[in-house]
């Protein structure tokens, strides 16, 4: 299941990585302290010159980009939609879900506009594929949405700088609204950025408004994943329910500790047992069924009185769930909010219906 493996460590670096590093020094200076690197593009029209030189902070200090970045490769898992709503496109993408043309899922599609589509590179499990990274020659590498390391971090580096993901929060855990502004920054575009989410933040509200019920009432994110895995509130996809109102379970992040989810026992099921429980599965029917027959979750009320939303996890919808981006975001919205209005309704005999498409 992939949504819940992410990569977290680099193994080392073939010879021929260093021989594109050394190549890429030569053409631009570098500065290990801060990220930066020569190999900026030259500014044009599409982001305004008074905003270059831009410092960002990160978890492993600061980047300096010194002028507009022509070349952007994506090494977060879902940091290319933000580049995409912006106005710009990567020439590299990282995998993780969809198997997409570009890693670029349907609700992104038409920001391509004639542009070709990135390089995909794969999520392998064992960090960036630092030499394949070096090859598209960037001049910006962004990795917000990562678990990077510091030697992976400091191996990129010598090419182009690096944003990598925010000390305030743990691994995977940036916040969509955080991700898109510092992405603007990194691009020039910081109130485009800021309007943007702001946008979002709209539909939240007017889902919220329309919704009364789902403001204070309690709610959880899970997949069968190697027995329960549980989200988080420093996961994306659990930041859905409290954008919408909703609460985390009291003990949830507590019992998972420093991470963006955990595998939780038996013994916690009560951490599924909330106003509504949102699950995503493999499918919409062998997978349920193995859920309701688990005597010990089968056993709750909100199993028993319907309060569960399933999202089949392969589909572009389950897809944008994971991701949760600023473009994916409303996509989800009009198929998810639908489904909770009617799991919270307090009404046993309201079905849950899927999504239409």
């Amino acid at each position: 299941m992939a949504r819940v493996r992410r990569a977290t460590r680099l193994t080392g670096l073939l010879t021929s990585v260093l021989l594109l590093v050394g190549t890429a020094a030569a053409c631009g200076s570098s500065d290990d302290d801060s990220g930066s690197s020569g190999a900026a593009a030259s500014q044009s029209s599409s982001a305004s010159s008074s905003a270059f030189p831009v410092t960002i902070q990160h978890k492993y200090g600061s980047t300096t980009i010194k002028s507009e970045p022509k070349r952007i490769v994506t090494v977060g898992l879902t940091d290319q939609d933000a580049v995409l709503a912006l106005g710009k496109v990567p020439v590299g993408t990282t995998e993780w879900l969809g198997g997409y043309k570009g890693a670029i899922g349907p609700w992104a599609e038409d920001k391509l506009g004639s542009a070709a589509a990135p390089t995909v590179l794969k999520d392998t499990g064992t960090g960036p594929q630092v030499e394949k990274i070096a090859a598209l020659r960037p001049d910006l590498i962004l990795a917000l949405y990562s678990g990077l390391t510091k030697a992976q971090y400091d191996s990129l580096s010598k090419f182009a700088p690096v944003i990598a993901q925010p000390k305030a929060y743990n691994d995977y855990g940036i916040p969509w609204q955080q991700q898109t502004e510092t992405i603007g920054k990194a691009l020039g575009k910081e109130a485009e950025a800021k309007t943007l989410v702001a946008g979002v933040e709209d539909k939240f509200a007017a889902a919220k408004k329309a919704n009364p019920a789902f403001v204070g009432a309690t709610g959880v994110m899970a997949t069968p994943y190697e027995g329960t895995f549980v989200y988080g509130s420093q996961d994306t996809r659990s930041r859905l329910l409290e954008d919408l109102g909703f609460a985390m379970p009291k003990d949830l992040d507590k019992v998972i500790g420093d991470s963006f989810g955990a595998n939780i026992s038996k013994e916690r099921f009560d951490l599924l047992n909330q106003d509504v429980a949102v699950w995503i599965v493999p499918d919409l029917t062998t997978a349920v069924k193995k859920l309701h027959d688990d005597k010990v979750y089968g056993d709750q009320n909100v199993v028993k009185q319907g309060r569960e939303v399933f999202i089949q996890e392969t589909g572009d919808y389950g897809n944008a769930v994971s991701l949760s981006t600023v473009l994916s975001i409303p996509y989800v919205l009009d198929r998810l909010v639908p489904q909770l209005a009617a799991a919270v309704d307090g009404k046993t005999a309201t079905k849950v219906e899927q999504p239409a498409s």
